[in-house]
């Protein structure tokens, strides 16, 4: 992405949610994203069931809930992991309903995964290399004829060593992805998925798993997709790397939109507390409510030795 229309682009997404009303579905005025009616269910279980969802273009939005909220089935269904039952999204104004998953990522919206997905048998630039769209050495035909391709692969490799050298991977360059900390893995993960020069990131928890001497550097270059005016969707457990580094919030909970806004409007919200710790968990008892819920155990204690004794 340029980057002298980097700023600009910045600074119009996050200017642009300035005033909106903190409410689930809430309209962006630049959405690169959005979705309406998406449904999907497994069984008896309605993994998410989203009525109307806009990402802000150029900002860092965050999506939270808690374990089992649907977070993950909303990306898989959004990316062409998976395919929903009801509803319709686009990116760019363009429609991705039963848009294969590849054809996603070539579109310009990439995704990185919980667990990450490296080719361990792979040197980490070997990596790199397959994260660059659109080669001409990958066609049957053309294979076999390296000068057809020879240049190509040549910038694709100047392109990758300069994101390794960005993320601070180059001295791991020949080493096989397999041996690599899990942080490093997700920084390579990282890396990799900029090779195709993307508008939209989706980093599935990339937290997860690592060390905190790497938990800042991932948070700088999460910071630095911004600044280069791409956009950012995470799903994410840490709430100070929420609170940190994201200009907007989705709050899901059991498939379901609850709350939007900003860090300081979701963690104040009673939606998104009542989410996380079930409804009036912070509720003061009274001296009466103390005395008739004391009674009300007192009575269940004596029903149970009463029943207990009749049996014997």
């Amino acid at each position: 992405m340029p980057a002298d229309t980097a700023p600009t682009a910045n600074a119009t997404g996050r200017a642009g949610l300035t005033g909106l009303a903190p409410e689930p579905g809430v309209p962006k005025p630049d959405p690169i994203v959005s979705g309406s009616s998406i449904t999907r269910q497994f069984g008896g279980l309605k993994a998410v069931d989203v009525e109307h969802l806009e990402i802000q273009r150029g900002v860092i939005t965050a999506l939270i809930g808690p374990n089992g909220a649907g977070k993950t089935t909303l990306f898989n269904l959004l990316t062409g992991f998976d395919k929903p039952d009801t509803g319709e999204w686009s990116f760019n104004g363009k429609s991705l309903q039963g848009v294969a998953a590849y054809k996603v990522a070539r579109a310009g919206m990439v995704r990185t995964f919980q667990l990450t997905k490296v080719l361990s048998r792979l040197t980490v630039i070997e990596n790199m290399r397959l994260g660059a769209g659109g080669q001409r050495g990958e066609s049957m035909w053309a294979a076999p004829f390296r000068a057809l391709w020879r240049s190509e692969e040549q910038t694709n490799t100047e392109r990758a060593d300069d994101l390794l050298a960005r993320f601070k991977l180059d001295a791991k360059r020949e080493d096989f992805a397999g041996s690599l900390s899990g942080g490093q893995r997700k920084l390579l993960e990282m890396a990799r998925s900029l090779m195709s020069d993307p508008e939209l990131i989706m980093l599935d928890e990339p937290m997860a798993g690592v060390n905190p001497a790497l938990k800042q550097s991932l948070l700088g270059h999460v910071k630095s997709l911004r600044d280069e005016g791409r956009t950012v969707l995470f799903v994410e457990h840490d709430m100070d790397m929420v609170r940190d580094i994201s200009d907007w919030v989705i709050v899901m909970a059991q498939g379901v939109i609850v709350a939007e806004g900003t860090p300081d409007q979701v963690m104040a919200d009673p939606r998104v507390i009542d989410a996380y710790l079930g409804a009036h968990h912070d509720t003061d008892l009274s001296e009466i409510d103390e005395q008739a819920l004391a009674a009300e155990v007192a009575e269940e204690i004596e029903t149970a030795q009463t029943e207990g004794e009749a049996k014997e």
